[in-house]
């Protein structure tokens, strides 16, 4: 290295030591900034048609909330609810859903505590004074802010953070508080960058000295097993563990401590080690539990995990995040739903071939109707939390890119789904339309409104090996896998940009050397025939059964990967509904009749490669997402 570099790193590095947050990566956008269009945009009207555009009119502990003065629960599940319903809302441009969140907002703010406190001071069943629901509220109040831009805001949530120091010096963090101290400080890092008090930055400090130390957890951990748990355990509990991955790199922009970066990363690789499945989520239901295709994963860990993956993004940039951003959202996500979102599972599974209430179970310590799809199997957390999911995978869809030298500020697409943007970045007006049937089919179309010098970030996934760019008539440009391509030129009005993302079907081994299958960011699944049978409730939000009405336990011939047949429809409506998946595959294999339930779900895939003697058939394979009962990781037949 010479000598005049060696000085300029010396100098930056003693540049940015100096001030008192590290730089975010990248920034994200306020909320309200991306909008949703074509199926995307479908998938988000679905969910405001469902369970979260319809709580406060009949679920007791929303309609009858604490938080509005009712005399229902007053802890977590309004904020909760408020997190995802105003991304929800503005997102959609919905005036019934935003005129929903200007009435609970206007009462939350109007009936602050004279000493800062938001909402209930006690929730039955809870501790008085649980800071935990104040960080979520507070996240659900930056959101309104950045939609609305209510004046109110801002002093309300200054005071409430000096509230919670406050409280903290003489009851410190305990229970999910403590577990869970990066969204306050998430939150209070934000704050100080709209207002530049160096108290809040003393307020962070306070909660992650009391916090749980998950960079510890995660170099020394003790948990590469299934749990057996029969009481709540914080650090080994799911949602806290997909909260947990962004906890060090949050804490990085104030400690700015070169092993706070590494962490990062190191949690990451444990929980993919120990307990990773192949949607990118880990499994808990309701602590870990291995890597068993059949042991469960709760919504609240799948919602919790994409939000982590975002705060990565802007915080590291790092373009393997968004990766795994969209292999959750896109299959993940959806594949916990009902194709009308009336009904959610409390937990998912990668082979799931029954959902039934089951006294005989393999869960760690959930309970007998953990899987139904229902209002609220097994505890209501995941009926008020879910909304947060799709709305803000949307909202982090493009951020902002610093600017650097002679390069100005520009745009970053972290992640891809048909959507629109109109905003000023570095106060050059530009304005974004994609148009794509992404993830099913490999092109993305971009049309890129803006006149001067701008840069233009894309993400490469790691998967689109011989990815190429076009810009109107150019010849198209190579792009290289699993990194950030930058187009950098004076652009005069409106361009038209082409990615095309080769999707070549792979396979990974997984459990008991199983196999599965994925093409993009798209996993794909066995189509089991599936009986929704009615258990109780009240239409629209009733709870049902699945029970499989096809042979669910074949194993693929050694050859499969060679032999796949994709055929690709339409992707208008929604492509989760297994009646009418956007895409689908086709292979060959064999039934394996030892391959049996265990307790009433798939036993786990006998190790491979199996023998069968059964008669050889086609089976049809859809998107994860779509396929409500499923086998994602299938035995391999002997050459």
């Amino acid at each position: 290295m010479n000598t005049a570099l060696l000085l300029s790193l010396v100098f930056l590095f003693h540049q940015s030591a100096q001030e008192p947050l590290a730089p975010l990566s990248l920034q994200p956008l306020p909320t309200g900034t991306v909008l949703a269009e074509g199926w995307l945009e479908q998938q988000l009207r679905i969910q405001s048609d469902g369970l979260s555009g319809h709580l406060d009119k009949f679920w007791p502990d929303i309609q009858d909330s604490g938080w509005i003065g009712g005399d229902a629960e007053g802890w977590e599940r309004a904020p909760y609810w408020l997190d995802g319903l105003v991304p929800l809302a503005w997102t959609l441009s919905d005036i019934t859903l935003q005129k929903t969140v200007h009435y609970w907002m206007d009462y939350i703010l109007e009936h602050q505590h004279e000493d800062g406190w938001l909402g209930p001071r006690k929730s039955a069943g809870y501790q008085e004074l649980d800071t935990w629901p104040q960080f979520v509220i507070l996240k659900a109040l930056r959101q309104y802010h950045e939609v609305t831009g209510d004046r109110r805001v801002l002093p309300a949530m200054l005071k409430n953070v000096r509230c919670i120091d406050r409280v903290l010096a003489e009851k410190p963090l305990f229970d999910w508080g403590k577990y869970r101290w990066m969204d306050l400080v998430v939150t209070l890092h934000w704050l100080y960058e709209q207002s530049g008090d160096m108290d809040l930055l003393a307020i962070a400090e306070r909660a992650a000295e009391q916090g749980f130390s998950w960079r510890k957890h995660f170099e020394d951990f003790r948990f590469p097993d299934k749990m057996k748990a029969d009481k709540c355990i914080f650090d080994t509990h799911v949602v806290n563990n997909a909260m947990a991955v962004k906890a060090s790199a949050v804490w990085y922009r104030q400690s700015q401590d070169p092993g706070d970066l590494a962490a990062v990363q190191g949690c990451l690789d444990t929980l993919d080690l120990y307990h990773g499945q192949a949607t990118g989520i880990f499994t808990g239901d309701e602590h870990y539990a291995g890597k068993s295709p059949s042991q469960g994963t709760e919504l609240c860990a799948v919602v919790e995990y994409l939000f982590s993956l975002e705060t990565l993004l802007s915080h590291l940039g790092r373009p393997e995040d968004g990766d795994r951003l969209e292999r959750i959202a896109y299959n993940a996500l959806p594949g916990t739903f009902s194709p009308d979102m009336w009904a959610h599972q409390y937990v998912q599974q990668a082979n799931q071939v029954v959902c039934r209430v089951s006294e005989d179970r393999v869960y760690t310590n959930n309970g007998p109707d953990s899987n139904l799809f229902g209002l609220e199997p097994n505890y209501g957390c995941c009926t008020s939390n879910m909304h947060q999911g799709w709305p803000k995978f949307v909202s982090h869809l493009w951020m902002i890119t610093p600017a650097e030298g002679d390069q100005k500020e520009g745009l970053a697409a972290v992640a891809y789904g048909p959507c629109s943007l109109k905003t000023r970045v570095g106060g050059t007006a530009v304005h974004i339309r994609v148009d794509t049937a992404y993830p099913v089919d490999d092109t993305i179309r971009i049309v890129l409104e803006v006149t001067g010098d701008f840069p233009l970030t894309l993400r490469v996934p790691a998967w689109a090996e011989g990815a190429t760019v076009q810009v109107d008539m150019e010849a198209p440009e190579a792009m290289e896998a699993g990194g950030f391509f930058v187009l950098k030129r004076s652009w005069k009005g409106s361009a038209n940009i082409v990615l095309q993302f080769p999707m070549k079907a792979v396979s990974e081994r997984r459990f008991n050397n199983s196999a599965t299958i994925s093409r993009g960011p798209l996993v794909y699944s066995l189509a089991i025939g599936t009986e929704w049978r009615y258990l109780r409730g009240d239409a629209p939000h009733n709870d049902f059964e699945l029970y499989p009405t096809t042979p669910w336990n074949y194993a693929l011939h050694a050859d499969f990967i060679d032999t796949l047949r994709f055929e690709t429809g339409s992707i208008k409506g929604n492509p989760f509904d297994p009646a009418t998946p956007a895409v689908q595959a086709w292979t060959e294999g064999r039934l394996l009749p030892g391959w049996e339930l265990d307790r009433n779900a798939a036993a786990p895939p006998p190790e491979s490669p199996v023998e069968s003697s059964e008669e050889s058939t086609q089976l049809r394979l859809i998107p994860y997402g779509a396929a409500k009962l499923r086998i994602t990781e299938f035995p391999v037949l002997k050459e």
